[in-house]
């Protein structure tokens, strides 16, 4: 519209001056008025294209500033580092889980559900069980939750058996991810370290001597897999940095897990066989294992 306004006084010029030539401005000339005027709009424009049209120079400023804008975005919201979550299923239902039983030296405090399957309700023992009126789950003084177990009434089994499956399930799918970021770091030996999100592989036993961090945002994940035994010693803990967080941790461990007393740990195990808890130790996660789980004193936490 801009443009057409200011074209307007040169049709108007091109008026009178062919009135100027011809006092008698007839129909034919009118039309070649109208060309005239036509001609000289294309022109214009033409040339209004070349000028308002960017250089190179300023296209490459403004790839310049886009790209700058995507690294600042970047900065503030990185994406997420490490392998990625493992999927739990409905053993994510469980603080604990195991198949041939969990038992406890009083008093532990454990919060969330307890599971045993394909083994029965005399596999937990120390827990002073309370049966509800339907016989479905039982209660203890020790949990903040419900006890389940293969032989409770029905459809407790049929629970059952869908969360150590999936918890088989989350342990193949933990173990079997490949293309590890670190290999055999620290010959295992992980006490006074610091990790960083990623896929960490063992093909022997990981131990802590001192404190370990893990450092990383809440959306960051670990898996570590470890061929042999995980190992704590009295008075070690797992700290956790950055805002990272203990249900993006997962330690599928093809041996045995042992907490010293005081220990503290954190993170989702995935177990082949034992996960045993000496006096006054403590983990914020899940432990989720294919034979027996003994608590002393423990305090087991659902991670948030």
């Amino acid at each position: 519209m801009a443009l057409l306004l200011a074209l307007l006084p040169l049709c108007l010029h091109e008026v009178v001056e062919a009135q100027s030539r011809s006092p008698r401005l007839t129909l034919p000339n009118l039309s070649q008025i109208m060309l005239r005027f036509h001609q000289n709009t294309l022109v214009v424009c033409l040339m209004a294209a070349v000028l308002l049209a960017p250089s190179a120079d300023a296209k490459a400023k403004a790839t310049s500033a886009q790209a700058g804008q995507k690294s600042i975005i970047d900065i503030l919201n990185p994406a997420p580092q490490g392998p990625g979550t493992v999927d739990l299923g409905t053993a994510g239902d469980f603080a604990i889980l195991a198949k041939s039983g969990v038992s406890t030296v009083p008093p532990s405090d454990i919060t969330g559900d307890v599971g045993v399957s394909p083994i029965g309700r005399g596999a937990l023992t120390g827990f002073s069980l309370i049966a509800n009126s339907a016989g479905t789950y039982t209660t203890s003084a020790q949990v903040t939750g419900k006890l389940y177990a293969a032989n409770d009434n029905p459809s407790t089994p049929v629970k059952m058996t869908a969360a150590v499956s999936d918890m088989e399930t989350a342990y193949n799918d933990a173990a079997g991810r490949a293309d590890p970021d670190f290999e055999e770091l620290h010959a295992g030996a992980l006490g006074g370290k610091t990790l960083v999100p990623g896929l960490y592989k063992f093909g022997t036993s990981v131990g802590f001597s001192a404190d370990c961090t893990l450092d990383g945002s809440p959306e960051d994940t670990w898996i570590f897999q470890i061929a042999g035994d995980i190992s704590i010693a009295a008075n070690k803990k797992i700290l956790l940095t950055g805002g990272a967080l203990a249900r993006n941790i997962v330690w599928v461990v093809a041996g045995k897990t042992q907490h010293g007393a005081d220990s503290h740990f954190e993170g989702i195990i995935l177990g082949a066989t034992l996960a045993e808890f000496v006096t006054g130790s403590s983990i914020n996660g899940r432990v989720l294992v294919q034979t027996a789980v003994t608590l002393q004193k423990t305090t087991v936490t659902n991670p948030a």
